[in-house]
């Protein structure tokens, strides 16, 4: 009677990892799982940053993973530019390759999971208007090349440690562009490693809103479905210089309507239809309805959904900021889907700008359970 009552606990375990492997408590079982819940961005080290040398070694070290440890975090995603990692000639950079193993060994140690995101191509970035990846070959085989050497590079590491995001936020003028190139991509990665967990987004930034136009491998079960949310983007990229509403300095709001009518007068015409397009009303109900787009496409082909970023700057009124923070992390929480913030020491951090003092109130909301 004994062994059969440990052989149905064991099922019943092994039941529960299978229902939702990317979003639970730790258990015993961790065989070809990648078994995360809450993480955040590792940005602006390998990854959309000049920094090199010393400076670059500083900015991410042993004592940041333990930081993250100790506050409740499960994971990183650490993005990766093609510029940093590669020189022109295609040669490794010994030194970025050196802190990224670094890096995941660190996390490792501590038991944190890696999700390796490729971020930026030479020939693809995700907000210039010309992104040569969608029209010149040459630039699709270096493409592939850096996945070739990726996977040789890192499939030493246990599929239940580490994971690999292929691209992040694609942008092509015709979706099935994408389409093409994730099939050939996961490919060149399934060479050598058949159940490596695989992130993949949707064509144009990752957004809710264009998973209809995503075409998955119909038998690969070992893709996980990535979308990145920051809406509403008026309140999101408050102030954000490198968008077309970074001009208005004014109120906005979360939850109820962004911008008020009020806050429009004396503003010039560019920045009043900048605020136009994305304006609107915006509570927990209307941000869910966004959310559950991708969790249905996702469902619908028994796969994983995940949130690879999400994020708010810290120009808002405190009180919208703690709010929205709050409720995208229900949100995602109630769905089952595990996220890292965008981001760990940028704009977005869970560190102030000085990358040194932990923003406390926020790192609260999101370690909370």
């Amino acid at each position: 009677m004994k062994s059969i009552f440990i052989l149905i606990i064991t099922l019943s375990s092994f039941t529960v990892r299978f229902d939702s492997p990317f979003y639970s408590e730790k258990t015993t079982l961790k065989k070809n799982y990648f078994q995360i819940k809450r993480g955040t961005n590792i940005s602006h080290w390998l990854s959309q940053s000049k920094k090199r040398g010393e400076e670059r070694a500083n900015y991410f070290t042993e004592d940041d993973v333990a930081f993250l440890a100790e506050k409740g975090f499960d994971h990183i995603r650490i993005p990766i530019d093609e510029e940093q990692m590669w020189d022109e000639g295609g040669n490794q950079e010994k030194e970025a390759f050196e802190l990224l193993h670094n890096a995941i060994g660190w996390a490792l140690d501590k038991e944190l999971k890696v999700i390796v995101d490729l971020h930026i191509l030479r020939s693809h970035h995700f907000n210039n208007e010309e992104k040569p990846l969608w029209t010149d070959p040459k630039a699709q085989e270096g493409f592939f090349q850096c996945w070739k050497e990726l996977s040789a590079e890192l499939k030493k590491y246990p599929n239940e440690n580490l994971a690999y995001e292929l691209m992040n936020e694609p942008v092509a003028d015709d979706p099935d562009d994408w389409n093409k190139l994730i099939a050939k991509g996961i490919t060149v990665v399934r060479e050598n490693e058949p159940e490596r967990k695989i992130f993949i987004g949707s064509n144009r930034w990752q957004s809710t809103e264009s998973f209809g136009d995503l075409v998955l491998p119909e038998d690969d079960k070992n893709i996980v479905v990535s979308f990145h949310f920051y809406e509403p983007f008026l309140v999101t990229h408050h102030q954000a210089s490198w968008t077309k509403i970074g001009a208005y300095k004014g109120n906005v709001k979360y939850p109820g309507r962004t911008v008020e009518e009020k806050d429009l007068v004396g503003l010039s015409t560019e920045v009043i239809s900048a605020l136009t397009k994305s304006n609107g009303y915006f509570d927990k109900t209307k941000l869910e309805e966004r959310i559950l787009k991708p969790v249905k496409f996702a469902k619908e082909r028994g796969l994983q959904v995940y949130c690879g970023e999400w994020g708010c700057l810290p120009t808002v009124p405190r009180e919208s900021f703690i709010n929205w923070y709050t409720d995208v992390k229900s949100i995602l929480e109630k769905h089952k889907i595990a996220w890292t913030t965008w981001d760990y020491k940028g704009g977005f951090g869970i560190r102030d700008r000085d990358g040194k003092t932990p923003v406390t109130d926020l790192i609260e909301v999101l370690t909370k359970n």
